[in-house]
């Protein structure tokens, strides 16, 4: 029998105890649950319950693989109350809709005074604390354009261009509103999405969250493997929409920066097929 499973933490994709599932399907890898993620401080998140949203993976996992999470998270079935860890059914949201999963609850009275990961994404705070020198950073839509950044005067961030990349099994759309229109956003959908890949010093994440507007909401921190001549680059920093709303048509300027941007480093079959997209959204806006 086969169960679905969210994980949150080191289970996640290349962290250190993914291989208890890498040979598990991957369902979702953009997936999150209602809850409070806290940082042990020992190398690994805890879950707990309260209002807010933690980020995560879906996998297919078989009977034998839960056994050895199970064992893992010291979670044994027949010592209910005396566990470490509850594994608990819960419902998780995805692009393509909701889920019910398992996933692994810390005890309440073991997470009392751990610090909260406010962004609710291990891989996000990870990113934040490691003091890195650099990192990849894809950008899909008005990013790709130069003329912004050296408008932000932040132009000299963004000088070391890895090349055109490819992300499998995501689209772009334009699923967040503002009063002209629609700003681009990635979806888990099984489609294909091209961008920029940068190598960016630490400088400049501080930039895209405020561009971004992470901290008011609007996009959150997410990672992703990106393909450059043929080569994957793993867990690359980008932006989705926090709040995914029906799609818009974007506004004239906006997309003109994305067009910008995208001239003579993207394919021309990939920007025929988003020119197309926009022009069915600005069909149904009519």
């Amino acid at each position: 029998m086969n169960h679905l499973l969210f994980v949150y933490g080191t289970l996640r994709k290349y962290q250190n105890n993914h291989h208890y599932i890498e040979k598990s399907k991957l369902v979702a890898e953009q997936a999150s649950i209602s809850g409070v993620l806290v940082d042990t401080k020992e190398g690994y998140p805890a879950l707990t319950l309260g209002k807010g949203t933690v980020y995560g993976e879906v996998y297919q996992v078989d009977k034998e693989t839960l056994k050895r999470v199970d064992q893992l998270e010291e979670f044994k079935e027949e010592m209910h109350a005396h566990n470490l860890y509850q594994r608990k059914l819960v419902k998780v949201m995805t692009d393509s809709g909701e889920l019910e999963a398992l996933t692994y609850y810390m005890n309440e009275a073991e997470v009392k005074g751990l610090p909260i990961i406010s962004s609710g994404d291990w891989k996000e705070n990870q990113l934040i604390h490691r003091n890195q020198p650099f990192i990849y950073y894809f950008a899909f839509g008005s990013c790709m354009d130069v003329e912004r950044f050296q408008l932000a005067k932040v132009d000299h961030h963004f000088t070391k261009v890895i090349g055109a990349g490819k992300l499998k099994n995501y689209s772009t759309r334009f699923t967040i509103n503002h009063i002209d229109g629609g700003r681009a956003d990635l979806v888990e959908d099984g489609g294909r999405t091209e961008g920029i890949l940068y190598q960016i010093p630490y400088e400049a994440v501080l930039y895209l969250y405020e561009r971004e507007g992470v901290d008011i909401g609007h996009y959150r921190p997410s990672f992703v493997d990106i393909e450059v001549d043929g080569t994957l680059v793993k867990d690359c920093l980008t932006f989705l929409v926090k709040e995914k709303e029906e799609e818009s048509a974007p506004p004239d300027h906006y997309f003109t920066e994305i067009l910008r941007g995208a001239k003579g480093r993207l394919s021309d079959d990939y920007m025929n097929l988003l020119e197309k997209h926009v022009e069915r959204l600005l069909g149904n806006k009519g």
